[in-house]
């Protein structure tokens, strides 16, 4: 039947993306025997679009990783040239940290981490086929016709998915960069029981650094008073690499004009959805007319190749309208196409079809993340592969899986939205999905979630000591703002920066909430010269944000009775008089594990909600 039969493992995860890898390093740190299946090893973590890490909400989420004992942040912090906190003149719950990776040394140094993790075997091949017994997980077929015994499958195919690469009249099946395509899997999700649908993303070309003229462009340079992704990294390099910005003009959008019946967005060759907040060039011209031009970054690639990533420009037209097209921009006039743009299909599934946990409802030990599921991006894809892995390894073990809630963390938002309302086109996680997200900030990702892992597992020694001196520091800072300043100099410093009347000594918390910055009461009073940056800037966010805290753990604490709240796997929501049709309908489909998340199924109202609770409470008594 079979050429041969592996050696039986705990877990098999299939994708070595950026889902993957934190799938099989959870499952492996945690004890449990894996293996971790990819098409090619050489495209382990790699970063077939943008060559960054982090972005708006995106930082949120590579930092929430860190702290529960992932390994994106790390590998981002090693791999940096350079870094940045978007959102700067916003509020603190809305900044972002963002870094330029070199792509070459982050997929060899998550490789290399992969290779050297106990419990963990990388295997070169394609998985065909999920074998299923009594409902439950029994192995996995390779292309070579071989078996893996395995308990438990974690899907993180990516967009490798009967992938196909378009760019205007060309188009060939296959992944993204010339890699090899996953042809046989999809018709096996579907027997499985699976919705598979049909998602689309893009790139932009990748230029020759030599072939660009950087003086007439504008310099974007990196941040070195910034803390890293990894609350296990110290410091940020001084020297960083710049990046550069640029623009379409008339010339670029009339080109694109007069080329939109070569572009398969507009002449139908691809008919599949893409993402809303990445579109491409053709479609932000033909959306955005009144606009005369739009920003351009040129980032690179990495430290030892001359190819420059045009961020903004991501397309699918014919590489002939590419090059005159690039060529309208300004620094551009002779640059030279190294890799040309290309838009590229892919299968995924429902995410509606998953629980809270990753897991397929349909079978037991059936995990999917990432791109698979209808998101978008390294980061959500690195935080799903996180928590599917970590789930993974609690069903091994007869533990309580992990579920993160919205007001918990960004990676709450994340799972919760995908199980519960689902996607029609590829997620991207924003600040704005993020109900509670002033308790959701960067700088206290490790305050919300360490605890977590070091309970599940993953935080190591030396991490839980790292956070256990940083939260030291916090309550001692704390304390020390809390103490008022002699009142001569304080009303002197009032008085000097009009921020009201004072009579006697303010506390350094007084006078942040009076909105004047700590860095300015540190230098004025000559205080807490010993502490790091990134504690400073917690405990001022925390002094500064206090009342607006304090309403919100009220909204979170109605939430958190909804979703205590449980409900019956078995209960029939059709057989509820007083339900409308389309609740009933949406609520059979997705079967939500609590009033909470019934509560954000989209098509269910309040008085939906309050028909069940009465339901709810007959039934129980």
């Amino acid at each position: 039947m079979y050429t041969f039969i592996e050696e039986n493992f705990d877990a098999v995860v299939i994708g070595a993306g950026h889902a993957g890898v934190e799938s099989a390093l959870a499952i492996a740190r945690l004890g449990h025997k894996t293996a971790l299946l990819s098409v090619n090893l050489d495209n382990i973590a790699y970063m077939a679009c943008n060559p960054s890490i982090g972005g708006t909400a995106k930082g949120h989420l590579v930092r929430e990783i860190d702290a529960l004992g992932g390994e994106m942040g790390i590998n981002a912090d090693k791999a940096m040239l350079q870094i940045k906190m978007l959102n700067r003149g916003k509020g603190a719950a809305v900044q972002s940290l963002r870094s330029q990776a070199d792509k070459y040394a982050y997929h060899e140094i998550m490789k290399k981490t992969l290779e050297n993790t106990p419990n963990l075997q990388l295997i070169q091949c394609e998985a065909t086929e999920i074998k299923v017994e009594n409902g439950c997980v029994s192995g996995v077929v390779t292309s070579f016709n071989s078996f893996i015994p395995c308990k438990a499958v974690v899907i993180a195919t990516g967009v490798y998915l009967n992938s196909r690469v378009i760019a205007g009249e060309w188009v060939k099946d296959e992944g993204p960069s010339g890699f090899a395509p996953a042809n046989a899997l999809t018709k096996n999700l579907i027997d499985l029981g699976f919705t598979v649908r049909r998602f689309k993303t893009g790139t932009p070309a990748r230029l020759d650094k030599n072939s660009i003229d950087f003086s007439k462009l504008e310099i974007q340079e990196g941040e070195t008073k910034v803390y890293p992704f990894s609350f296990m990294t110290d410091g940020i390099p001084e020297k960083q690499e710049p990046c550069y910005i640029t623009y379409t003009n008339e010339k670029t959008h009339k080109i694109i004009l007069d080329n939109l019946d070569r572009s398969p967005l507009y002449n139908g060759n691809i008919i599949s959805t893409g993402p809303r907040y990445c579109p491409s060039i053709e479609t932000k011209v033909v959306r955005f007319k009144d606009k005369d031009r739009h920003q351009i970054f040129l980032e690179p690639e990495g430290a030892n190749t001359n190819e420059i990533y045009v961020q903004g420009m991501s397309t699918s037209l014919p590489h002939d309208v590419q090059k005159s097209m690039y060529r309208s921009i300004i620094g551009l006039e002779n640059c030279k196409i190294m890799r040309y743009a290309y838009a590229i299909e892919y299968d995924c599934i429902d995410s509606l079809d998953l629980k809270p946990t990753l897991e397929f409802k349909k079978i037991k030990g059936i995990f999917t993340a990432g791109q698979v599921n209808g998101t978008s991006g390294y980061e959500e894809a690195a935080a799903q592969g996180l928590i599917a892995g970590i789930n993974v390894a609690m069903q091994l073990e007869g533990r309580e899986p992990l579920v993160l809630k919205r007001d918990e963390a960004y990676i709450g938002v994340l799972i919760d939205d995908l199980v519960t309302k689902g996607t029609n086109e590829p997620y991207r996680m924003m600040t704005s999905r993020a109900e509670y997200r002033i308790f959701l900030r960067q700088d206290n990702a490790d305050s919300r979630l360490t605890e977590k892992g070091r309970e599940i597992g993953l935080v190591s020694n030396e991490r839980w000591q790292r956070f256990l001196t940083r939260q030291e520091q916090i309550k001692k800072l704390n304390e020390e703002i809390s103490v008022n300043l002699p009142p001569k100099e304080t009303v002197e410093f009032i008085k000097s920066k009009n921020c009201g009347e004072v009579y006697g000594g303010l506390s350094v918390r007084d006078m942040i909430k009076r909105n004047i910055p700590l860095e300015e009461i540190m230098e004025y009073f000559g205080l807490f010269k010993d502490y790091p940056y990134d504690i400073l800037e917690r405990v001022e966010t925390d002094a500064k944000y206090e009342g607006y805290l304090k309403k919100g753990l009220e909204q979170i604490e109605k939430a958190r009775k909804l979703d205590e709240k449980k409900i019956p796997e078995d209960i029939d929501y059709m057989a509820i008089s007083g339900l409308r049709n389309e609740a009933q309908e949406k609520l059979n489909a997705i079967k939500p594990e609590n009033l909470g998340q019934a509560s954000r199924i989209s098509g269910v109202n309040p008085a939906d909600i309050a028909v069940l609770m009465v339901y709810l409470r007959m039934t129980k008594g």
